[in-house]
């Protein structure tokens, strides 16, 4: 992106903070899980997405828009749910080797607009189909229900939530690696769904969850990140931890929501994600996973089938490897089927680990 366009972005978010009469932070925090929330599928660089992809905590009658910046490019404006602070999170949306990040986020208007870069591997910028979904929270949910994010920009923590009340803390482990610690989110074993994207405006930057290490006390995310050839990177990124709650933060709504763990990518299957905590269904019923194809794996979410909903997709492992989607997912009857999480290693696709996130608005 020009210069030029990075200033009038700033001028304008700016401007829009002071002009919207945006509330400030402490009367922020009296607020419940979530305060704002919206997603949406993102297929074409203006426009309005898909209305049975796109849902928010905005007022009925807006809609989200889109418009294009520089090659590979786009800002995303969630309506009337402009807020400082939040996190986002970005999966490509496309069968060819390719991610989208995060470049910067800001309300603007009383809009909350999002600058999105998308890559194809290696560096060249191009755009794909991307899906994307914003959240922002303050308050504070009773176990085992639990919620917190981060966004670091490489150096420091920007941003924060801890559904206990806690502060969640950020150590550097070398380049690329850094470990997060959320405090009183902890279980006793594996439980819950991680999200991670690489924030950057300047390059090509790829995030991920390296490892997971819960504990009574605190959940333990390894984040490592990558540039376009696969060299640990030091740059932004955010993270989200979601048990029993959906991605955006809350309960109700959406009114369904569901996560699994791929953590056995050579199973062919169709197999159910043990333990059961991280193959969570909101209504009771049962996440599936089998094999697509070399590095293909088709997700299946019984009952959680309704429109309008969201997918995310995070790799996991401490490799330079990455995942996205094919194709949008599809409401089949009262299932949803993710069709398909497709992860690579450099452009080859290969069998990973790796984190889905689902949820619907009704």
């Amino acid at each position: 992106m020009t210069r030029s366009r990075k200033v009038i972005f700033a001028v304008l978010c700016v401007l829009a903070m002071f002009s919207a009469g945006l509330p400030a932070a402490s009367a922020s925090a009296q607020a419940s899980v979530p305060n704002q929330w919206g997603f949406a599928l993102v297929t074409a660089t203006s426009g309005t997405p898909l209305p049975a992809y796109q849902a928010g905590s905005w007022p009925a009658g807006f809609t989200v828009g889109v418009t294009p910046g520089g090659v590979g490019q786009t800002y995303v404006r969630f309506p009337k749910i402009g807020i400082a602070g939040g996190v986002v999170h970005v999966t490509s949306v496309a069968p060819t080797a390719s991610w989208c990040q995060a470049q910067r986020w800001a309300p603007s208007g009383g809009n909350m607009v999002v600058a999105v870069q998308c890559y194809r591997y290696g560096g060249t910028p191009a755009f794909t189909p991307y899906s994307i979904v914003f959240s922002q929270s303050s308050g504070t949910l009773p176990a085992p229900q639990a919620f917190g994010y981060v966004h670091h920009n490489g150096a420091g923590v920007m941003n924060q939530f801890n559904s206990a009340g806690g502060t969640n803390v950020v150590s550097g482990g070398g380049v690329g690696v850094w470990t997060v610690r959320l405090p009183g989110l902890g279980s006793a074993g594996l439980a819950g769904n991680l999200q991670v994207t690489a924030v950057n405006d300047i390059q090509p930057a790829r995030c991920k969850v390296g490892a997971w290490t819960p504990s009574a006390a605190a959940q333990l995310v390894q984040v490592r990140c990558h540039n376009a050839t696969d060299v640990p990177l030091n740059t932004g990124w955010t993270l989200t931890y979601q048990r029993e709650r959906a991605i955006t933060g809350g309960a109700l709504p959406p009114h369904k929501f569901g996560y699994t763990f791929d953590n056995l990518p050579g199973n062919a299957g169709p197999y159910v994600p043990v333990p059961a905590a991280v193959n969570h269904n909101g209504q009771g019923s049962v996440n599936s996973i089998q094999s697509a194809g070399a590095g293909m794996r088709l997700v299946t979410f019984a009952a959680l089938g309704s429109s309008p909903d969201h997918v995310q997709v995070t790799a996991f492992g401490p490799g330079p490897e990455y995942c996205n989607l094919q194709s949008a997912w599809l409401v089949i009857g009262n299932t949803t089927q993710v069709r398909n999480v497709a992860c690579y290693s450099a452009t080859t696709r290969t069998s990973r680990p790796s984190f889905v996130s689902h949820a619907s608005l009704y």
